[in-house]
């Protein structure tokens, strides 16, 4: 297939374009051009559209390019959607699990449990779910993962954030605070994964048009156990002290998009995912974790 993948030099499509590259199809990748052009196997062949996804006339180049499906990464999935209306076959869009608002159920299945308190969110939930129902021009697919992480992101550290300064402090043993009450339950998801069920969805359209799918791992962390795998994966001791929530949110935690991990289980039903797509997550969270600081190390970050 000739595939165009827009975002596709971020996270996810650092995996994913060598994947589809590997799997024996043409890419092309629609890039605003703020990244250099990878250097990593996969990529030789690649074709590179410069253009933002937000800009119509923009995207004409890769409806030119005549692609069988498109892969929208960055959120315009309903612009792109109107964009290429009869021009490609099969769009899929990457959501997220926070589009549900605050879980009831855990596993999450695929669908709202509460009004979603994150405005952007709740608007793409929205355009996803009418371009699932839709029954005219190219088929639709989302697939919807909770926290992302794995190589080429700083993963969720223990406030809650992506603060590396809040990883030295892990690296270091120093003590970590945690809100009182039932802990959340977390599971990391490997952007390598993410990947896969993409390409899954992408080979079996039939399986996946006008579907909505969760992705993740496995299996998922307390907020205590994702302590204990930091300490594991630095080799250190962290101690752990309670604090009240009250106290919490206005003390130790800088704001909304940090203690929503600490409240709302980030643990997505795949069996949807499993049964029609054949996904099977390869990373446990621990592993997506370890592969993160792994890649931190790597690239200087600690």
């Amino acid at each position: 297939m000739r595939i165009g993948v827009i975002g596709g030099t971020g996270h996810i499509g650092a995996f994913l374009v060598p994947m589809l590259a590997e799997a024996g199809h043409r890419v092309a990748v629609f890039t605003r051009g703020r990244q250099p052009r990878p250097t990593a196997a996969g990529w030789a062949g690649v074709v590179m559209l410069e253009g933002d996804a937000d800009d119509p006339t923009a995207l004409a180049a890769l409806a030119e390019w005549e692609p069988d499906a498109v892969v929208e990464i960055p959120g315009a999935a309903a612009r792109v959607h109107a964009a290429l209306a009869g021009r490609t076959g099969h769009l899929v869009a990457i959501g997220s699990l926070w589009m549900y608002g605050l879980p009831r159920v855990v596993p999450t299945p695929e669908e709202p449990q509460s009004p979603c308190p994150f405005e952007g969110y709740a608007a793409r939930y929205d355009e996803i779910r009418a371009m699932a129902a839709s029954s005219g021009g190219a088929a639709f697919t989302a697939i919807m993962p909770p926290n992302i992480a794995g190589p080429g992101k700083i993963p969720l550290d223990c406030l809650g954030g992506r603060d590396p300064e809040q990883h030295r402090a892990h690296a270091a043993g120093r003590e970590v605070v945690l809100p009182e009450g039932p802990d959340a339950l977390v599971g990391p998801c490997d952007a390598e994964d993410i990947a896969r069920c993409v390409l899954l969805a992408l080979e079996n359209r039939a399986a996946a048009a006008g579907r909505i799918f969760n992705v993740g791992s496995a299996s998922a962390l307390t907020w205590p156990e994702i302590v204990a795998a930091y300490g594991r994966i630095y080799r250190v001791t962290l101690p752990i002290r309670r604090i009240g929530w009250e106290e919490y949110r206005e003390r130790v935690s800088p704001g909304m998009g940090w203690w929503w991990h600490m409240q709302a289980h980030m643990c997505p039903d795949i069996s949807l995912a499993r049964t029609l797509l054949g996904y099977a997550p390869r990373y446990s969270p621990e592993e997506t974790l370890a592969r993160g600081v792994e890649w931190m190390r790597g690239t200087g970050i600690l």
